[in-house]
């Protein structure tokens, strides 16, 4: 039976895993997001208001928080992904900072107060469950001629399109689809925490799973969920060593950046390891 405390380190490290996949998606095709900050604050608010100011029941309000943020993803999509570079990376930030300007004057869901009331529902079976449901998402994806329609645009959109990819509408869906995670991880937050306002969702929250993403590796998904643990996880190791815990865990994260720069896993180290598997496992696992 785990404790409260260490409980709690696991729920918040499966909604980091999920967060930081959230931004994987649209890094497959080449899209640096930095407004996923924006789409959790959807999917927090919008669950958290339908449950608590419209009696909703939790999975209906989670799955229309989620397709809310989808679709704010797809309108952002539209205009957003037809820049590139600096380009594409500034308009999701300024995306983020419109969504939680929004939230802090938008009286319905208490405006600067914040807002409370939603039930507590995010449990670590319920974050355990989800979380591997989108990593087996990304793992599917990766695999699948989708993923590999994101993975040619990554490395030459005029090539992909010279061989038949819709490159807008690939983009776009990888878009969505990191939205409509973030949405669902904002959703798992809220109904956990119990208590949210804009502040949270600001500049910072969007940063986050970027950092995951380059510690953990920008290369596979293995990187996002690597990323994740070891940042969500090693603040809490360093505890012991109290007010030097958050400079070592800084030190940490250059020497990570100086020795390994392109993060921790890379295809090779995801092959390698595949090697190790016994064959009767491989086997077994088709």
């Amino acid at each position: 039976m785990l404790g409260p405390y260490f409980e709690d380190v696991l729920v918040q490290l499966g909604i980091n895993v999920i967060l930081a996949l959230s931004l994987y998606f649209p890094l497959s095709a080449g899209q640096l997001s930095l407004g996923q900050g924006g789409f959790m604050a959807i999917g927090a608010y919008a669950s958290s208001w339908l449950t608590a100011a419209q009696g909703w029941p939790w999975p209906a309000a989670f799955a229309l928080g989620t397709a809310a943020a989808a679709g704010v993803g797809a309108l952002v999509g539209l205009p957003a992904l037809r820049v590139r570079g600096i380009y594409l990376v500034l308009m999701t930030m300024a995306f983020g900072e419109i969504v939680r300007v929004f939230f802090l004057n938008f009286e319905p869901t208490g405006a600067a107060q914040g807002f409370r009331g939603m039930p507590f529902v995010t449990t670590l079976p319920l974050v355990a469950a989800l979380a591997l449901v989108v990593a087996v998402l990304a793992a599917r994806t990766a695999s699948s001629r989708v993923g590999r329609a994101f993975a040619a645009i990554k490395r030459d959109e005029l090539a992909a399109e010279v061989i038949g990819i819709d490159v807008t509408r690939a983009k776009l869906v990888s878009f969505s689809v990191g939205a409509a995670v973030a949405g669902l991880a904002g959703a798992l937050w809220a109904h956990y925490v119990q208590f949210i306002e804009p502040e949270e969702f600001g500049f910072h929250r969007s940063v986050m799973p970027f950092t995951f993403v380059v510690v953990g590796g920008l290369e596979t998904y293995w990187g996002a969920l690597v990323g994740a643990a070891a940042l969500t996880l090693l603040p809490e190791w360093l505890r012991f060593l109290k007010e030097w815990r958050l400079a070592l865990y800084g030190v940490a994260m250059l020497v990570v950046m100086v020795v390994r720069p392109q993060g921790l896993v890379d295809h090779r180290l995801v092959e390698a390891v595949r090697r190790l598997v016994p064959r009767p496992l491989k086997e077994g696992a088709r």
